[in-house]
């Protein structure tokens, strides 16, 4: 064995060796699903969407007094009702370390201190979302898709909903038509420019880390601190050129779906984003999404006046009530999305929606109120009890969720963000 072997081709040969099986498991499960569906081959699925800005309190919880499978949908939540026996809604959860009255997603999905580190106004930490494409997303082209409203009011600091394992803010796009694209569309580029453009990138890569290195000796512990930040960061840049190079053979899906419209805003767009959804999962593309959903273009399609976050400030009179109709849209929203998911069939026979577990809420109550998180749980991907209303004590942390939907799901996690153990009345 050359024991001189460049770090660049041990990276190739690490990254073929990496990519094998995951080829090998895409090429399975295509070739093999249909013979395999006895045996429950469909894989799990989730997908995570948060509203920003809360809801109205009066109208959107159900009574807290009947809770389990006899309660009654509130008003809010009545346009979920052809949905109720596969929907549950969670009361009395928040995130304890949560401050901000207009940060309805920053910690939602980490439930992360934001002090702390030392010295720094904000410290974040991985997302559920992201812990599950870490096992979920080894064998599709994108381990995951985060996906953004055209407006963002409500949401916080972030790039979407999600955070990577440094709670570094990960990307997200706002776009549909280019969602379209970057799930169906083929690269104009030849398949050799393509490989030349990835060796180029490592080659970048390779130069950064001698230089930094050359820089490690004498600094100070902040400085040292920061250095070992940005090496991760470079380590996590060479883990996506290993996949990207891994599927440059492959060729992407044939859209389930028509190329959206441009311009769309609103609840058109949550609309074409929620297609865009339902088919990234059926083509396998990617078995994690998160969507950050838009506030004031929502509002305004619905020829609604006040600004969202007047609407979030809600007082009885037009403000309330244009909250009322946000909630019910969002909810017809959500059963429109249940629809789609029970309509679309694996090769097996079941359907979309008994692989996929959906996540629906805001880390804002309404108004100001940072507890009794907003939360609903629907789909077959994580083995949950749903059509229940839990109505669990005072500040159960919203992670208790979180981990409960992560282990049932399979994913081996004892902890997630500030959980204090799983929530034993959702499990099924």
């Amino acid at each position: 064995m050359n024991l001189q072997t460049s770090r660049r081709h041990f990276l190739r040969g690490t990254g073929a060796l990496i990519a094998l099986p995951g080829l090998e498991s895409v090429g399975f499960q295509r070739f093999a699903s249909a013979a395999s569906a006895a045996a429950g081959a469909a894989p799990k699925r989730c997908v995570f969407m948060g509203i920003g800005f809360g809801v109205t309190k009066e109208t959107w919880f159900p009574d807290a007094t009947r809770t389990g499978a006899d309660y009654e949908l509130s008003e809010g939540l009545a346009p979920l009702a052809r949905h109720q026996s596969d929907i549950t809604v969670v009361q009395g959860c928040s995130n304890q370390f949560t401050n901000e009255a207009h940060w309805g997603s920053t910690f939602w999905l980490t439930g992360a201190n934001r002090y702390s580190v030392p010295g720094q106004n904000m410290a974040n930490s991985i997302s559920a979302d992201q812990i599950v494409a870490q096992q979920l997303g080894k064998d599709t082209r994108f381990s995951s898709l985060q996906l953004n409203g055209s407006d963002l009011q409500g949401h916080g600091p972030g790039l979407s909903l999600s955070w990577d394992q440094r709670g570094k803010p990960v990307g997200g796009q706002d776009d549909p038509v280019q969602v379209f694209h970057k799930l169906f569309s083929p690269s104009d580029m030849p398949l050799e420019q393509r490989q030349a453009a990835i060796a180029e990138n490592r080659s970048v890569l390779d130069a950064v880390l001698t230089q930094g290195k050359r820089v490690q000796r004498g600094l100070s512990k902040n400085d040292t601190d920061k250095l070992d930040e940005y090496f991760q960061g470079i380590r996590d840049i060479e883990t996506r050129l290993n996949k990207d190079e891994s599927w440059l053979n492959v060729p992407k899906a044939k859209a389930p779906l028509d190329e959206p419209e441009p311009g769309l805003k609103g609840k058109a767009e949550i609309e074409i984003m929620q297609d865009l959804i339902v088919a990234a999962l059926q083509t396998d593309s990617t078995r994690v999404l998160s969507y950050r959903l838009p506030g004031q273009t929502l509002l305004q399609s619905l020829d609604l006046k006040p600004s969202s976050h007047n609407v979030s400030h809600y007082s009885p009179g037009e403000r309330m009530e244009a909250s009322k109709a946000r909630d019910k849209t969002h909810s017809e929203l959500l059963a429109r999305l249940i629809d789609k998911l029970k309509a679309t069939k694996e090769a097996d026979g079941s359907s979309l929606f008994d692989h996929t577990s959906v996540a629906f809420g805001s880390n804002i109550s309404s108004i100001h109120y940072l507890t009794n998180c907003p939360t609903i749980l629907t789909g077959g991907g994580a083995n949950l009890k749903l059509g229940q209303h839990l109505v669990l004590p005072k500040d159960t942390p919203l992670c208790n969720v979180w981990l409960t939907m992560l282990q049932g799901m399979g994913i081996d996690t004892p902890r997630h963000g500030d959980s204090t153990g799983v929530v034993k009345e959702l499990q099924a």
